[in-house]
């Protein structure tokens, strides 16, 4: 939302109207989206389906959920760029997409939620999505929470194992510039955090940063941050834009075990 505030009322000086779509790679095209200028908007939501786009949030029962209730975003209707199969895995797509709700029902593997006005707001993955000590809490909202922070420029928060809370936290942050990491600002982010959303929702651990490991376009590896914080070996680095980033990061992870 702070994003989208910006974006408005920065760049586009309080008029232009700002587009947040939702769609994927195998669906062919937007399927979530404000019409610009038509469509009522509001921050942080891809507000409803295109014309001829049929969507519908469903509990792990496969029934429809009520307006205010998370569950599974799927598509209950076919459309016109929908993904045929994988090349030489038809099983495999078959299994991904179109097996838990049935063949009529594409699994999309995001959780959303429904406002009282239809609007759909977009969770996360839902392997994103993790259990602290019994409630589940969605690493997008605790990013949207760090963000709201006046001190914070970005943030990247990711789920690991915790022998005591089944998974934890761990939230890697970009200070904003005049900015300075370290306990006062953790303090803060914690004390935000946990006003926004909850005590629970306060990261085990906070890395902070000049930026984020990044692929050339811009999208952040949150799987090279889970190896850090898990200390596991990292998986192929060849797409990441700075691999300098991985390194301070590493050698910051390391120094705080």
């Amino acid at each position: 939302p702070e994003a989208w505030l910006w974006s408005r009322d920065v760049i586009g000086g309080g008029r232009c109207p700002v587009v947040d779509t939702w769609w994927q790679t195998e669906t062919g095209g937007i399927m979530i989206s404000p019409l610009p200028a038509i469509t009522v908007t509001k921050p942080g939501s891809a507000t409803v389906p295109l014309p001829g786009i049929s969507a519908a949030i469903l509990d792990e029962e496969g029934r429809k959920v009520g307006a205010g209730k998370g569950g599974n975003l799927v598509i209950d209707r076919p459309w016109p760029g929908m993904a045929r199969s994988l090349y030489r895995e038809p099983e495999r797509f078959v299994e991904t997409y179109w097996t838990r709700f049935g063949r009529e029902t594409y699994q999309v593997g995001d959780a959303a939620f429904r406002d009282e006005d239809g609007y759909y707001w977009i969770v996360g993955r839902l392997d994103d999505v993790i259990n602290v000590s019994g409630h589940r809490l969605s690493t997008m909202e605790v990013e949207a929470a760090i963000d709201s922070h006046p001190s914070v420029a970005e943030a990247a928060v990711i789920g690991i194992d915790d022998e005591h809370t089944g998974q934890a936290l761990v939230a890697f942050v970009i200070p904003k510039d005049g900015s300075e990491s370290g306990d006062e600002l953790t303090a803060g982010i914690d004390e935000h955090v946990a006003d926004r959303i909850g005590k629970l929702a306060r990261p085990s651990a906070i890395y902070y940063a000049e930026d984020l490991p990044k692929t050339r376009s811009g999208k952040i590896m949150r799987r090279l941050l889970r190896d850090l914080a898990s200390g596991h070996e990292l998986g192929d680095t060849t797409t990441l834009r700075d691999p300098e980033i991985v390194e301070d990061l590493k050698e910051q992870v390391e120094r705080s075990r």
